[in-house]
């Protein structure tokens, strides 16, 4: 009586689980529909700025020894009047980047350009909080916000700036490129998930009339959009995202522009990866949570109120796929054969937690990449296991967003990686040490035993998509671990010497 009771709540657990999976793949299916919809719909400026107005160009910067020369350099070669660019360089930084910053800063005034540079004593609020200090110096009617990360084309703000002549937008978001995109197996990948977004998302949202979100990063804001919203706050993680609803939600437009294109780095070891996912997913759980009541007590459209909160809830995809990994037991997986268990279970998880996800990152690379996507999507299957192998580290982020558990904004590190050639780890950035990477482990084991149980009772459509589980949680593993290995990483290049600056 109690296994048929045990069985019972297992199998409703199960299938609740399936049904939530199921609703994030049909919101796939949905983006999709709205980017191929809208996707030819033109985005022009309504006029031209004559002169050009004044722009202000924040680059908040935090310990980034390897990157800031070059960043700093790409912004003193923007196509751009100097007389109507103000630089601030917020610098939080507690190492040899304030030197560096110093000296670069330096050499722009010798050239003439108008630059400030601001060193808070402390961090509050982090980045938030820096860009809410220079904000209150800033000569700028419109503000430029580039992470240390990025390498601006010279042209960004000559095709960006003019489409604020409409008065009703607030910001501009250009698509992120990727510097370093085939150093490593991990940059080629998280450069598909970014492009499933940037791409797709951004696009459907933006042309669609319903809310998408500035990316933190290579784009540009209207200074009085800002104050007008209630300026930047950091009481969540993801400051951009909290902003871009509050300004959307006080009547402001945004435009995502696909075609500008600002490079990135993108990160090349594991554990800086885990870190960069873990703030983005607590953060917008926070986000969720901070606004989602204020978005359905206002008077917007129900279209828009239902497809933000798809956009909130996204991130809680990985708490119900962490639970699917506890769910999926050999001994209890529900009926052990025959057509029953391939339509309660195998067919379930290809539909929900596959095709949907294949069907998104193909239409993006394939619209990226019209001559090499099918060479792209080869790495399909391990974009679909990194997923997977991210679950549990995401998870614990919803998880801490709920119960309102505090944590630092934890930079990702960079190195100024842009050539496959170029060597990383014997750096002076070390991620922290977390016990993680083991549970991780466990549950490679766990699958491959599972692997080994489904082939031995020939349940061999399930096989395919344990191996992605078991191979997910182990690349994930052993590339957290890697990094405190001297002499191999899975996620990047060899150890040799430490990267220039």
């Amino acid at each position: 009586m109690e296994g048929s009771l045990g069985h019972v709540i297992w199998t409703i657990c199960y299938l609740s689980v399936l049904a939530g999976l199921s609703a994030y793949g049909v919101h796939r299916y949905f983006i999709i529909y709205l980017f191929l919809k809208n996707r030819k719909r033109e985005v022009v400026p309504p006029g031209r700025f004559d002169p050009l107005p004044k722009v202000t160009i924040q680059l908040p910067i935090f310990n980034e020894v390897y990157v800031v020369e070059r960043l700093l350099r790409s912004v003193s070669e923007l196509d751009y009047p100097q007389d109507r660019l103000q630089i601030q360089v917020l610098d939080d930084s507690t190492d040899d980047t304030r030197e560096l910053t110093a000296a670069c800063v330096s050499g722009l005034r010798e050239r003439g350009f108008d630059v400030q540079l601001i060193h808070r004593v402390d961090r509050t609020g982090f980045k938030a909080g820096a860009l809410a200090v220079g904000l209150e110096s800033a000569d700028g009617e419109f503000v430029c916000i580039l992470d240390a990360d990025f390498v601006p084309p010279s042209d960004l703000l000559r095709r960006t700036i003019h489409f604020f002549t409409d008065p009703k937008i607030g910001m501009i978001q250009t698509r992120w490129g990727h510097l370093n995109r085939g150093y490593s197996l991990l940059t080629r990948v998280q450069a598909m998930f970014l492009d499933g977004h940037l791409l797709l998302e951004q696009t459907a949202r933006s042309r669609s009339g319903r809310f998408f979100n500035f990316n933190g990063t290579a784009g540009l804001w209207r200074k009085a959009c800002i104050e007008n919203s209630g300026g930047w706050q950091h009481d969540t993680l993801c400051e951009d995202l909290d902003l871009s609803y509050r300004a959307q939600l006080a009547g402001w437009r945004f435009i995502f522009l696909p075609d500008v294109v600002t490079p990135a780095e993108l990160p090349v070891d594991m554990n800086g990866f885990k870190s960069q996912q873990h703030r983005w997913t607590k953060g917008s759980v926070q986000t969720c949570k901070k606004l989602l009541p204020t978005i359905w007590r206002s008077k917007l459209p129900f279209f828009i109120k239902l497809e933000a909160t798809g956009h909130l809830m996204s991130n809680f995809a990985y708490l119900l796929l962490a639970c699917l990994c506890v769910l999926l037991h050999p001994s209890v997986g529900g009926p052990q054969g025959g057509w029953l268990r391939t339509l309660l279970i195998d067919l379930p998880i290809f539909l929900a937690a596959s095709v949907s996800v294949a069907v998104f990152y193909i239409c993006a690379q394939r619209v990226l990449h019209p001559r090499t996507w099918l060479k792209e999507i080869l790495f399909l299957p391990c974009l679909l296991a990194l997923g997977i192998g991210l679950s549990l580290n995401n998870a614990r982020a919803v998880l801490e967003a709920l119960i309102n558990h505090r944590s630092d904004f934890t930079r990702t590190p960079k190195y100024g990686i842009e050539r496959r050639s170029q060597p990383w780890r014997a750096c002076k950035y070390r991620p922290l040490k977390s016990a993680w990477p083991v549970v991780e482990m466990i549950f490679a084991i766990y699958f491959t035993y599972f692997v080994w149980f489904a082939i031995v009772h020939k349940q061999f459509l399930s096989v395919p998509f344990l191996l992605m589980f078991q191979g997910g949680f182990l690349y994930v593993s052993l590339s957290s671990l890697g990094r405190w290995w001297p002499r191999f990483s899975f996620g990047g290049a060899r150890e040799t010497a430490a990267v220039p600056a």
